[in-house]
């Protein structure tokens, strides 16, 4: 299984991106979804999640209410629409994939990653 991250850039505080995360090699879309950041200095962080139908998600505190995570089974991908971004929200984001229906917010739980996509917020 591999994951391809995409949509990461430089935007000012209170702009938008929407990641995107492209999972291929597997078949079956009954996996369940996430999406880590790790900020330099730092270690990598759970921000959201969702389940293999799309219909049950979660976030982190910090983005409730400005970041949603969705997929799309038919094109078997996974989005982050990231929305009044902050300049706290710079890091690089990860896709990760489990092969659990639902997994939780600990990277242990998700075997598969993909290489990460840069996003970069100023002030």
């Amino acid at each position: 299984v591999q994951l391809q991250a995409s949509g990461g850039g430089l935007v000012q505080a209170g702009g938008s991106l929407r990641l995107s995360c492209a999972v291929s090699g597997r078949t079956s879309t009954n996996y369940a979804a996430a999406w880590f950041r790790q900020a330099p200095g730092k270690e990598r962080e759970f921000v959201a999640r969702i389940d293999w139908t799309g219909g049950r998600t979660s976030y982190t505190v910090s983005v409730k209410g400005r970041f949603t995570i969705s997929r799309d089974n038919a094109e078997n991908t996974v989005s982050l629409q990231m929305n009044s971004l902050k300049p706290e929200d710079t890091a690089l984001y990860y896709c990760a994939a489990s092969s659990k229906w639902y997994s939780g917010s600990s990277r242990d739980e998700y075997e598969y990653w993909g290489q990460g996509t840069q996003v970069t917020v100023s002030s």
